[in-house]
């Protein structure tokens, strides 16, 4: 076999070598039509964790009734009012206006929300129905790894799957490991764990860890062959450049040889 064909096989094997990412393991919820989602009926609620940031205002009929309860701030340069979020501290509370201490840990906003209306009962005329408006202003998720927009998401309505989280982060790449997705996930105690998600397997619409809470990190793992790929794109050149090397040297040893 001459030289150049010998560069040309090399060529052709580095091409497939490139190439050889396995197509079938590319589509998710492959066992989609094999699996019961009747466990999957529910109606997902975010519980409320320490350092979440809550912003909560009090509608009343008689808006006086309502000002001693509604933390706010003059905006600069401005005739309205902002409402100040806040901050759940570590031991799950937080310090309500006239209440005072509130366990809020736990809670969903619904929860938090009939909470408070309960509370106020007391302070207002029997009349009056506070209307409590609870939003969790921090709620956010990050993926990063193999996708196309690594990012830190907010999300407003209290709700994220793991497919939105990563739709909305360009979704994987060809070299995202699909059936090796990590989880990482922080508990109200500050304890971390992680888990192991296979976005191939439908029993993902099933599991704890479909809905993200707040804070999670959704870590998608490279392919084996992107460590292949990398490291042949990087000595590719080099290769190319020794070959045209030791063919021109050879050409000139032949010509002056013969």
């Amino acid at each position: 076999m001459t030289l150049i064909k010998k560069l040309l096989v090399f060529i052709a094997l580095a091409i497939a070598f490139t190439g050889c990412t396995s197509v079938k393991n590319i589509p998710y919820m492959q066992n989609a039509e094999e699996i019961n989602l009747s466990a999957s009926k529910l109606l997902y609620e975010a519980k409320i964790m320490p350092k979440d940031q809550l912003t909560i205002y009090i509608n009343t009929t008689d808006p006086d009734a309502s000002k001693p309860f509604n933390l706010s701030v003059q905006a600069e340069n401005s005739s309205s009012q902002g409402v100040i979020p806040y901050l759940v501290e570590n031991d799950g509370t937080i310090n309500f206006p006239v209440l005072g201490k509130l366990y809020v840990a736990g809670l969903t906003k619904p929860e938090l929300q009939d909470l408070i209306a309960r509370r106020l009962k007391q302070y207002l005329v029997e009349s009056e129905i506070p209307i409590v408006t609870v939003q969790m202003s921090s709620y956010r998720v990050t993926v990063m790894g193999e996708v196309a927009s690594p990012s830190v998401i907010p999300v407003s309505t209290g709700k994220i799957s793991i497919l939105e989280a990563i739709a909305t982060a360009g979704d994987l790449t060809i070299y995202g490991h699909r059936e090796n997705v990590l989880l990482i996930r922080e508990d109200a105690n500050g304890e971390k764990s992680v888990h192991r998600i296979n976005l191939n397997d439908a029993n993902l619409l099933t599991s704890p860890y479909y809905y993200l809470q707040q804070n999670d990190i959704v870590y998608v793992t490279p392919h084996k062959i992107k460590a292949r790929n990398s490291f042949f794109n990087q000595y590719t050149s080099l290769y190319f450049s020794i070959t045209s090397i030791l063919m021109t040297a050879a050409t000139l040893i032949y010509q002056v040889t013969n």
